[in-house]
């Protein structure tokens, strides 16, 4: 469908924050400096913070040193144990942390009744991969081993993220199955799933949809380094088998050069045997699930987003919720 009219209006606002519509696929010469990037990613993001009974900032012990995580509770710590969603956020594993998906996940907890531990796993170019794949198992494996810190049941636990956060959130599913560890769900929302960057979606929507193809290459190279780019932990499509992973919610939206390959990784999770479903939002870009203020796409993927988490743990949507 044509772009959503809330879609040109969000693009009209990106272009002011960014500059990388003039080429195609500019170099790393014509691209802002990483830390201007950074500090500008704020702006973009909402700031409204919906009151939960429990937050607070915690460190995590990882390989490379303490990582820092936010834990969100709907009932004070010391209640009943909960299901827990551990989050990975995006930004090119280069961009971004915790405070750019906190209403997301202050959301999500409020209306999906579980604990949300928001993740800020070490960024590249400063810590290449595998690091943040470290972190993130290094949460998941917290919240298993540890759940009295977070009122959690170790029983329950899934794990999401967005854009190179979906990344995260799929790779650490693939190691949660290879080392023994049963997770309720995975909750991909516009994943990076390959590192080919050669799918039609790449080539139609690559400049002026807001996330951009040289950025994104850019972020990838920086992220990825030496790297064998067959690995799957780098690119869990090429992974040789996805049977027997924790059931699947894959989200992606019509105009993001992400779209198509998570819709791949839908298909052959799909056809590994892994319960899954895959719901693309028309008419948007990239980023709209945490906008719901600009999209009521994302509003609508939110809801989304919380029935699939309520059925996964088995609880009920809490009032005011999905």
């Amino acid at each position: 469908m044509p772009l959503h009219p809330q879609t040109v209006r969000f693009l009209d606002l990106l272009a002011s924050w960014t500059a990388l519509e003039d080429d195609p696929a500019p170099g790393p010469e014509q691209q802002p400096p990483i830390e201007e990037m950074r500090e500008r990613i704020g702006a973009v993001f909402p700031v409204v913070q919906r009151e939960l009974a429990h937050v607070s900032d915690l460190e995590i012990a990882g390989p490379g040193g303490p990582v820092p995580v936010r834990l969100y509770r709907p009932e004070p710590l010391g209640g009943p144990a909960l299901p827990a969603l551990v989050y990975l956020h995006g930004g090119g594993w280069v961009l971004g942390g915790v405070d750019n998906v906190d209403a997301a996940c202050r959301d999500l907890a409020a209306e999906a009744g579980c604990a949300v531990l928001n993740v800020g796993y070490r960024l590249a170019p400063e810590h290449p991969f595998p690091a943040a794949v470290d972190d993130a198992w290094a949460a998941v494996r917290s919240v298993v081993r540890e759940p009295a810190l977070y009122g959690a049941d170790p029983g329950a636990v899934a794990v999401a993220g967005d854009s190179a956060g979906g990344n995260l959130a799929a790779v650490t599913a693939i190691l949660a199955r290879d080392r023994g560890l049963r997770l309720a769900h995975q909750l991909l929302v516009y994943p990076v799933t390959d590192t080919a960057m050669d799918t039609a979606s790449w080539a139609a929507y690559g400049t002026g949809y807001g996330l951009d193809a040289g950025a994104m290459a850019r972020f990838a190279d920086l992220y990825r380094g030496t790297a064998d780019p067959d690995d799957p932990r780098l690119a869990p499509l090429r992974a040789p088998d996805l049977a027997g992973l924790a059931p699947a919610t894959v989200i992606t939206a019509e105009y993001d050069i992400l779209r198509d390959e998570g819709e791949a990784y839908a298909r052959r999770l799909a056809a590994s045997g892994v319960p899954v479903e895959l719901r693309r939002y028309e008419g948007v870009v990239h980023s709209f699930f945490l906008l719901p203020e600009i999209f009521d796409a994302g509003g609508e993927a939110m809801k989304y987003a919380v029935q699939r988490l309520v059925a996964a743990f088995g609880t009920r949507p809490r009032e005011g919720g999905a």
